[in-house]
């Protein structure tokens, strides 16, 4: 269970896809899953009517997750990476672009919540090794990052908030 107390940290972004999953959960899924669990129960003894089960437990896993979503946006912290002072040092929000020291390659990531790292979407969580790295750091600074790859240096290209 979460602890109530803790704040959970996201983006304005971040609040507002968890709003966006909540209506539909509420309004999309649990309409199905009602139906479902409607039409199941035509099917006669419950007791052997896998339709019916199945049904149950999906609905039952809507509910938690509506719940786990309602405490999320109940105890956010939600940060608007807009209305913070900019000293020009990497902070939870900002849009880093990173230059591998040894691959000379550039690699952009949005430090993020926990909740909405996505690695595909070059969103990477506040509690990863990289972002914690790199957070408090400025432009051109170095950093060395310990990865299950192995250590890896970056340069800190650019740092914005967006």
């Amino acid at each position: 269970m979460m602890d109530s107390a803790k704040k959970i940290h996201m983006t304005k972004e971040g609040e507002r896809q968890l709003k966006k999953e909540l209506k539909k959960l509420k309004t999309i899924d649990r309409k199905k899953i009602i139906k479902d669990i409607y039409e199941a129960r035509k099917h006669g003894d419950l007791k052997e009517n896998a339709e019916y089960h199945s049904a149950i437990e999906q609905q039952c896993l809507l509910e938690r997750r509506i719940k786990e979503i309602e405490n999320k946006i109940a105890n956010a912290h939600v940060i608007d990476i807009t209305k913070i002072y900019q000293n020009g040092k990497i902070i939870f929000g900002t849009t880093v672009t990173l230059v591998n020291l040894l691959y000379k390659k550039k690699i952009k990531y949005k430090i993020v919540g926990e909740d909405e790292a996505n690695i595909k979407k070059k969103k990477i969580s506040i509690t990863s090794p990289i972002a914690r790295a790199l957070i408090g750091k400025k432009r051109g600074d170095i950093v060395t990052v310990n990865t299950p790859g192995g250590v890896v240096k970056y340069e800190i290209n650019l740092i914005e908030f967006l």
